[in-house]
């Protein structure tokens, strides 16, 4: 997302979202050992104009794409193969691209359903009932934001079309690194503009903020690329682009569109969002961690704290305790944590396993709490 404002700021803000799935945070003690965070693909400033050309505009997109490809004819340059699959899927996916509009700022959406359905970022759409969204042939209606989930930063807008050319969508469990991957979005004000790259890596999660299960790609992601779709060589939806690391060149971070297209499910069919609690405060373990406190194992989620009358706490969890295992899925990070109980769901059963304070081992059935996001 982008911001508007009358000065030059910088071009992205830290990502502020809280923790998930009824996971608590304690902040301080996070970012004393993890360092640096993320930023939001696209919450910054934009110090300069945004302009809208005839070529890169809603209504010059096509054209100026069928002139750019009978010129190359006429000069010999055909696109070779891959070439041809990028323009491919620039054609076939642009018209489902929009600019997602609220006072103070703008970013990206992609439409996944012919009635109007959009998703796009928590963080673009902020806390606005409504939004403005402009369509790739010019259309500009009001969009009502449905729901979002500023976790896993999704959000899931209705617009007033019945004929609006959704992007079909992929299965992202079944990505594989190294396979092609095409981000469109508005960057800095440059509507439907097209990136490549490749997935660069699965199961991703940011240092100091709750987004996790991510797509890391290394298609360039700038600020108002926000939840601009991530696609496959086949131009189906992988992901929403979300974030990338301050600094840093080619570390670009996508929602997988199965996480995004839960949220969505929920919300249309409940109106609500529904989200798992165990009830506790937790760490990723680290070597330097383990070393540091001399704990048992080097890997998995350390239980800071257990918040008093949660699911957690009459199952016996401990402050100290190392969760290692649950459902029989190892558990390295929070990340992993936050699948297991986003899968098994509100209500649903957890088997737990660890290590206690001592090497004692860890053993509880848990059975999950549940909070509603509006």
């Amino acid at each position: 997302m982008q911001r508007k404002t009358s000065g030059a700021l910088a071009l992205a803000a830290a990502l502020t979202v809280g923790l998930g799935l009824g996971i608590a945070a304690r902040e301080p003690l996070v970012a004393a050992w993890r360092g640096v965070g993320a930023r939001t693909a696209g919450t910054g400033a934009l110090p300069l104009a945004q302009p809208r050309t005839t070529a890169s505009g809603p209504a010059g997109s096509a054209a100026a794409s069928s002139a750019l490809t009978a010129s190359m004819g006429d000069a010999g340059l055909q696109p070779n193969a891959a070439e041809g699959t990028v323009i491919r899927v620039a054609q076939q996916a642009s018209p489902s691209v929009v600019l997602v509009e609220r006072q103070g700022g703008s970013g990206s959406g992609v439409i996944v359903e012919r009635d109007g359905i959009v998703l796009s970022n928590a963080h673009v759409v902020g806390d606005a009932a409504a939004v403005q969204v402009t369509l790739a042939d010019g259309r500009r209606v009001a969009g009502q934001v449905l729901g979002r989930d500023p976790t896993v930063d999704v959000a899931v807008i209705r617009i007033p079309i019945t004929d609006a050319p959704a992007a079909p969508i992929a299965d992202s469990d079944r990505l594989l690194v190294g396979q092609t991957a095409i981000a469109i979005g508005n960057p800095l004000g440059y509507e439907r503009s097209v990136t490549t790259g490749v997935v660069s890596a699965l199961n991703r999660s940011i240092q100091g903020a709750t987004l996790e299960a991510l797509i890391q790609t290394d298609a360039a992601i700038n600020p108002g690329n926000s939840g601009g779709p991530l696609l496959d060589s086949q131009g189906r939806v992988i992901g929403i682009n979300t974030a990338i690391i301050p600094g840093a060149s080619g570390l670009g971070f996508a929602i997988p569109i199965n996480l995004a297209n839960n949220i969505k499910q929920q919300v249309l069919t409940t109106g609500r969002i529904r989200r798992a609690v165990l009830g506790i405060y937790p760490v990723d373990v680290t070597a330097p961690l383990a070393e540091q406190f001399g704990l048992a194992v080097r890997e998995g989620v350390l239980v800071y704290g257990v918040e008093r009358n949660s699911p957690a706490a009459r199952a016996g969890l401990q402050p100290g305790d190392i969760i290692t295992r649950m459902n029989d899925q190892a558990i390295e990070s929070n990340g992993d944590l936050r699948r297991v109980l986003r899968a098994v769901g509100p209500g649903g059963t957890v088997r737990v396993q660890g290590v206690r304070r001592g090497g004692a081992r860890v053993s509880a059935a848990v059975q999950l709490g549940e909070q509603i996001i509006r």
